[in-house]
């Protein structure tokens, strides 16, 4: 008789990987046979999230580095000054040492005192750039290196959940490419803000001094330019945002399909061409949006340089109507230095409006850093959360009471993926969960350590609520051996490790023995500095899972979680793994989830979970006698097994 599918939590999506969990979350997958999904489009059609307080929260990274923030803003405001000293003396060179007002011949030796000042200046100047620049770099980096950090520990921080919903290549876009695409706003805005508005304002003292009937000349046009400049910023911010998810969707498509995993699928299904395809039509978006972004505001600063560089012939201009006409003469040194001193404000000016529009421009990449810190994990300890050492009960007890939950995402008419589940594992109890896929038997073993939150009832351990305890002290006492062993590309020694820093060459070579694959590690030619590759690719399927089985020996937990890790293995691996497993359950609380009914035959109590509900409990004979569900699937791999040994 087949097994009955099973509606109910069969299709929730962000399953656990037991009950179809999809780790990509929405539209993981579907741009390797649709293109773009809706979602991608729709997020890059919409502006950039809206942050309160956005430019007082960029404000507050440069807090720590104030004193440096003082010491830059005083050599910024000295550069400045002093850059602005040599037009002045230009003017003094003009009419007091080659060309005296008086009529008188050149004054050589003021000549050279004024020269050799400008040259001093300059030395100085240069100089303080020097410094300058050092400061700025050195505050903007560290800005940007601590916003990197903190985005990175926020997300290591929230939940499994959000993960299961959000592409791995779109997290690695934020903490990448936007954090990197306002590092040179960091580095460089608020130097390029102070120094070139102080030049600026020196600029026009200066031009005042000279003549201010010239200067109202040079800068009548300004206010207009302003104006067009904040309606370019805006159009800038917009496509820097639609940028910004055109690289995520690069990224995403990068991480999915030049992955081991991605490589060995595209290959499976000779779709190669296709993931090519995808890529290079996201690619051919982004150099569009690089474009646009590049040439939005070129013609607004073509039109500012032109006015600034013309500014100069009509000084010319309108001092030959002061010299020929009734108006108070001007002097050839007074044109000269003020034609100098309105050249220094052509760069500065710019910059100040390059910059303003950076701003802008950067607003949409901050926007989108601030949306991921403001997000809060689904679940978070209590203020007054307990560690496990403080619970009033024994340690390894693990107790579910009327549980039911559903996952965040799931539509409001989709059934609950467990509902009303109760039943406790004693310390040192073998507790074993089978049943059809899509039953809710990963669901409840990811609820224990309190990956999950219940959405009804409550998951004790150690006789109190998990909500009541602090996540980490539970993590710290479980151990977790999965279907799909995760290793990463490092040695095998480094591997072990990551569950216990501090253990010893012999600590580590225990737990491989007592794992089953200290014997095999020893036959490698690089033995427990062997490379293992990506996910340990370059590991059988068995070997791999029993480094995972001593990598959780070497963490030595109380309690011990495995979600079908023989399901995947041939007959020799798994009976190998198994051995393994037994020897790592021995005097362990064990919560097991078990594909082959072979493995929990020798479970203290079995659990039939089916549709989301725990529908028979019992020994494997028991659950025989009784000739419910558990004997139609033991039946059914009976079955499966003759028919695979006729093979």
């Amino acid at each position: 008789m087949p097994v009955p599918r099973h509606s109910r939590g069969s299709h929730a999506p962000g399953r656990g990987y037991g009950d179809g969990m999809s780790m990509g979350g929405p539209g993981g997958f579907r741009g390797g046979f649709r293109g773009i999904d809706e979602d991608t489009q729709r997020q890059r059609n919409a502006s950039a999230p809206r942050i309160p307080d956005l430019g007082r929260r960029v404000a507050a990274l440069f807090r720590p580095y104030r004193r440096r923030l003082i010491a830059t803003a005083i050599l910024v405001v000295v550069g400045a000054a002093v850059g602005v000293i040599p037009p002045l003396l230009v003017q003094r060179i003009f009419d007091d040492a080659l060309f005296p007002v008086d009529g008188s011949s050149p004054q050589l030796g003021l000549l050279g005192v004024l020269v050799l000042s400008m040259i001093g200046l300059f030395v100085l100047g240069a100089a303080l750039g020097i410094a300058q620049t050092w400061l700025t770099s050195t505050v903007g980096n560290r800005v940007t290196g601590d916003l990197r950090v903190r985005m990175f520990a926020h997300l290591q921080a929230m939940d499994l959940g959000f993960f299961t919903r959000t592409k791995t290549g779109v997290i690695q876009s934020r903490l990448q490419n936007d954090v990197g695409g306002v590092s040179g706003v960091l580095t460089n805005t608020v130097t390029s803000i102070l120094g070139n508005t102080v030049t600026v304002i020196s600029a026009l003292v200066a031009m005042l001094l000279i003549d201010v009937r010239l200067t109202l000349i040079a800068v009548v046009m300004m206010p207009v330019l302003i104006l067009v400049q904040r309606r370019v910023g805006q159009v800038r911010a917009r496509i820097a945002g639609q940028t910004q998810e055109s690289l995520s969707e690069l990224s995403a498509i990068t991480q999915e399909t030049l992955s081991v995993s991605g490589i060995l699928l595209s290959k499976s299904f000779n779709r190669q061409r296709a993931e090519s395809d995808r890529y290079a039509a996201e690619n051919r978006t982004q150099i569009g949006l690089q474009v646009r972004q590049a040439m939005s505001g070129q013609g607004f600063f073509a039109v500012v340089q032109i006015i600034m560089s013309s500014v100069p012939a009509v000084i010319y201009l309108v001092a030959g109507f002061f010299i020929t006409g009734d108006a108070v003469p001007i002097t050839a040194g007074a044109v000269v230095a003020f034609t100098t001193v309105q050249a220094r404000l052509l760069m500065p000016l710019m910059g100040l409006m390059r910059v303003a529009l950076d701003v802008q421009t950067s607003r949409a990449l901050f926007a989108r850093i601030f949306e991921y810190l403001d997000l809060r994990p689904a679940i978070a300890d209590v203020a007054d959360a307990l560690d496990v050492a403080d619970a009033p009960g024994p340690l390894g007890r693990i107790e579910f009471r009327d549980v039911s939950f559903r996952y965040p995402d799931a539509g409001p008419d989709s059934p609950a993926t467990l509902d009303g589940v109760s039943f406790v594992a004693e310390p040192g109890q073998h507790v074993a969960f089978v049943g059809p896929s899509g039953a809710g038997k990963t669901t409840i073993l990811y609820l224990a350590p309190r990956l999950y939150e219940p959405t009804e009832g409550s998951v004790l351990f150690a006789g109190a609520d998990v909500r009541s305890l602090s996540q980490a002290s539970i993590i710290d006492r479980i151990g977790i051996v999965s279907q799909e062993t995760y290793l990463f590309h490092a040695s095998i020694r480094d591997n072990l490790r990551y569950a216990r820093p501090g253990a010893t060459d012999a600590d580590i070579e225990a737990a491989c023995v007592a794992a089953n694959i200290h014997h095999v590690i020893a036959g490698f030619e690089d033995g427990y500095d062997t490379i293992v590759g990506e996910r340990g690719y370059r590991l059988s399927g068995g070997e791999k899972q029993r480094i995972a089985i001593a990598r959780v020996l070497l963490k030595d937990p109380p309690v011990l979680l495995l979600d079908e890790a023989t399901s995947a293995l041939d007959t020799v691996s798994e009976r190998v793994v198994q051995e393994a497993i037994d020897e790592a359950a021995r005097g362990r609380t064990t919560l097991s989830i078990a594909h082959r009914l072979s493995t929990v035959i020798a479970a203290d109590v079995i659990h039939v979970v089916d549709a989301g509900r725990i529908v028979e409990s019992g020994t494997h004979t028991e659950l025989l006698a009784a000739g419910g569900l558990y004997a139609e699937l033991a039946a059914q791999q009976v079955a499966a097994a003759r028919i695979d040994g006729a093979g």
